[in-house]
């Protein structure tokens, strides 16, 4: 059910705008447990419109900044989350993004404020399916 916006200070290759969207997807996989199949991201390159702080709390980002929002519903713990900011981190660093380079940031919503298509609120009255059987 995550919603992920991926903006990037500068251009890359396809491949590597790739490199990093599925680096993402991963850490959510194997971090917060969303489904594979659950992909929804959007990749853009905002050149000059990225403005940042290069020291903001003694972190030195260079150009080769990735921010990473992701929209997704509430529920998840303290520990999920900062299993997902360690996933990420790490995957992109995989992939050759320098870890002080990985602005990663939540919005969580109600599951009813999604719809897939169709015009359905899909989780307005029960969870997902893949959580449906959860405790």
């Amino acid at each position: 059910m995550p919603l992920v916006h991926i903006s990037l200070k500068r251009e890359r290759p396809a491949s590597e705008r790739r490199a990093i969207a599925d680096a993402v997807h991963a850490a959510l996989i194997g971090s917060i447990g969303v489904p594979a199949d659950d992909r929804f991201q959007i990749v853009s390159c905002q050149f000059d419109e990225v403005i940042y702080d290069p020291g903001y709390l003694g972190i030195a980002r260079s150009d080769d900044l990735v921010i990473v929002q992701i929209h997704l519903s509430t529920g998840r713990s303290v520990a999920q989350k900062k299993a997902l900011f360690a996933a990420i981190t790490e995957n992109l660093s995989a992939a050759g993004v320098r870890p002080d380079d990985v602005f990663v940031n939540l919005v969580e919503t109600a599951r009813e404020n999604w719809s897939f298509g169709n015009g359905i609120a899909h989780y307005a009255d029960a969870p997902p399916p893949h959580l449906a059987g959860a405790a």
